[in-house]
């Protein structure tokens, strides 16, 4: 239950936080990319099954590749994508701290 709710808090409270501590006069639009960027968790309907609480997402989809993540940290050097950059790679921080707690 702890890793749960570590795990969602991460995915949820921090980005919010951020959004509101380094956007603050656009923290909600900022906020609202953030939670966009969990999208990336659609490669998860490719897994079967589905969804495996015992499983790491890191390496195990494509989204969430060695690959995938290269291409998002060059996201963070154009401006225009860096909003999406941040919120790609925090999700994928969060997987991973996910990973180490299992």
């Amino acid at each position: 239950m702890f890793r749960l709710i570590i795990h969602y808090g991460f995915h949820f409270v921090i980005p919010l936080a951020i959004a509101l501590l380094f956007f603050p006069k656009q923290w909600k639009k900022v906020y609202l990319i953030f939670l966009g960027t969990m999208l990336i968790d659609i490669d998860h309907l490719l897994a079967d099954p589905i969804f495996d609480p015992n499983r790491c997402s890191i390496g195990f989809h494509i989204l969430h590749s060695i690959y995938a993540i290269i291409i998002y940290t060059i996201l963070l050097f154009p401006k225009k994508t860096r909003v999406v950059a941040i919120g790609l790679l925090w999700h994928i921080i969060t997987d991973q701290l996910d990973c180490w707690m299992m």
